[in-house]
């Protein structure tokens, strides 16, 4: 079952967020607006299709610190996940993209450190959050 969803979302990159954190949480509601296409969609990293669609990527199906996207077949985590998403969006976003050269571990250093304290900044849901029916055809 979880492989038919999936597939329903052949052709459109993938964001997997935490599911339960309010930043997530925020950020997937702020991809929406400003994604009017409905280029991406969106799965908890807490689901069930996540973590197949993790194991297919060879990624840690426990770790809950990153977001990934998923990209004609290709998996992208952290600042280069953000990034390329950037990318994707209306613009302006897609000037955010030149950070690209900055080296990705000085990128990542600062990612990390939002992520780390992401439940203490913003808080969290004992449960993932419920899309409205206007866009529920855009999560797995």
């Amino acid at each position: 079952m979880t492989s038919i969803r999936a597939n329903e979302h052949e052709g459109h990159p993938i964001v997997l967020v935490d599911g339960v954190c309010h930043f997530c949480q925020g950020l997937t509601k702020w991809i929406i607006k400003r994604d009017p296409e409905g280029k991406y969609h969106f799965a908890s990293l807490q689901s069930d299709v996540a973590k197949d669609l993790l194991k297919k990527g060879n990624l840690s199906t426990d770790s809950m610190d990153t977001f990934v996207l998923i990209e004609n077949g290709h998996y992208y985590t952290r600042s280069t996940a953000a990034l390329r998403l950037a990318k994707g969006l209306k613009f302006p976003y897609p000037l955010l993209y030149v950070f690209i050269i900055v080296p990705k571990f000085i990128r990542n250093a600062a990612y990390n450190w939002v992520a780390r304290n992401r439940y203490r900044w913003f808080g969290k849901d004992e449960a993932c959050m419920l899309p409205t029916p206007e866009i529920k055809n855009r999560f797995l």
